[in-house]
């Protein structure tokens, strides 16, 4: 279990669909809100349409910026490296969101 509880605690986290066809690499302050409302359809027009509601890979930080700084850094790479990463953290690809507690 994922504990979450510091209102200052920052999450970059990846999120795929059924399939694992498609990515989406994000950043929130609420972990937990946030996967809820991707799993919703209310996460945003990219996460919608494309049904990404599954979330396979997520990492703590306590500085926003160092946040937005490595969910660009994880853009920025190939499809590969962010197959790498979730492999290194989930390699079964299980939907995390159960795993996270308040």
């Amino acid at each position: 279990m994922f504990t979450m509880s510091d209102p200052h605690e920052y999450y970059v986290y990846i999120l795929t669909n059924q399939h694992n066809t498609v990515l989406y690499i994000g950043v929130t302050n609420n972990l937990y809100q946030r996967v809820s409302f991707h799993k919703a359809g209310k996460g945003g027009k990219f996460t919608a349409k494309y049904k990404l509601n599954k979330l396979v890979y997520f990492e703590l930080f306590d500085d926003v910026y160092d946040a937005i700084s490595y969910e660009k850094k994880i853009k920025s790479g190939t499809r590969q490296k962010k197959i790498d990463l979730i492999n290194e953290m989930n390699p079964d690809w299980r939907d995390l969101f159960g795993d996270l507690q308040f």
